[in-house]
């Protein structure tokens, strides 16, 4: 079987075509200027640049341009978690420019600063908490006396003992890796060349499609070329095609 259609989008989407182009290796066409789309391609050189535009788009730019709300409806997607422009320093980044401590309560655990207010994701099954890898929250309560927090999930209060924080990190900003399967309003895509190992076709085509409304890509036009001429490197080894013909 083979996905050859895309349904979360309108077909007149550049998302769409632009996602086409990519599975297909070919650089998207880019928006010109100012011109109202789903779809564009910011340039911009050096990752420190990349990473201040980024917290302007989605603390101030596309929430004023399309109504879209910086906590729950944006969600920014990098190749890779380490490095400037990776997920857990760009988490640390935004969480400062959306949530910065008003000294409320708030908890360190695990590497991670927890605040209320603050988008966070499950990174493993818990089956007696009834959440699972990949759901995604916002913190409600940080209770220092009692030693524990209370995370959101769709409206389901669901409580953590400070010791079980290990299953959370912040999600601002995901891994393209992470993101497979879900889908958000609005995604943010940093592009650079200190991404080289991830660039991917099969990893950009993935983040492009994650969005239903918008979609921006923040980076460097090599970097997006590199990704697109890069098929997946390594071959999968199944055995599917052996155990297809064997006799039942």
């Amino acid at each position: 079987m083979r996905l050859t259609e895309i349904f979360r989008q309108a077909a007149e989407s550049r998302i769409v075509t632009a996602a086409y182009a990519v599975n297909q290796g070919r650089v998207p066409e880019l928006p010109a200027g100012e011109e109202l789309s789903d779809f564009y391609f910011i340039e911009s050189r050096e990752p420190e640049a990349i990473r201040d535009l980024i917290v302007r788009l989605v603390k101030e730019r596309i929430p004023a341009r399309f109504g879209l709300a910086p906590r729950t409806d944006i969600q920014v997607l990098t190749p890779m978690n380490r490095s400037l422009l990776g997920a857990r320093n760009l988490n640390q980044v935004l969480q400062e420019a959306l949530n910065p401590s008003d000294g409320g309560p708030e908890v360190q655990r695990f590497g991670w600063t927890y605040r209320i207010g603050d988008r966070v994701i499950q990174t493993e099954n818990d089956y007696d908490r009834d959440v699972f890898n990949g759901d995604l929250g916002v913190v409600e309560k940080v209770n220092r006396i009692e030693q524990d927090m209370v995370v959101s999930f769709e409206g389901r209060p669901v409580e953590y003992d400070f010791g079980d924080l290990d299953e959370l990190s912040l999600a601002y900003v995901l891994s393209i890796h992470k993101s497979q399967g879900s889908e958000y309003p609005c995604v943010v895509i940093p592009l650079h060349t200190q991404h080289y190992l991830m660039l991917q076709r099969n990893l950009l085509y993935t983040a492009l499609t994650r969005g239903k409304r918008l979609v921006v890509l923040v980076g460097t036009r090599k970097a997006l070329e590199m990704a697109v001429r890069r098929p997946e490197g390594g071959r999968r080894y199944t055995a599917l095609k052996r155990r297809l013909e064997e006799p039942s």
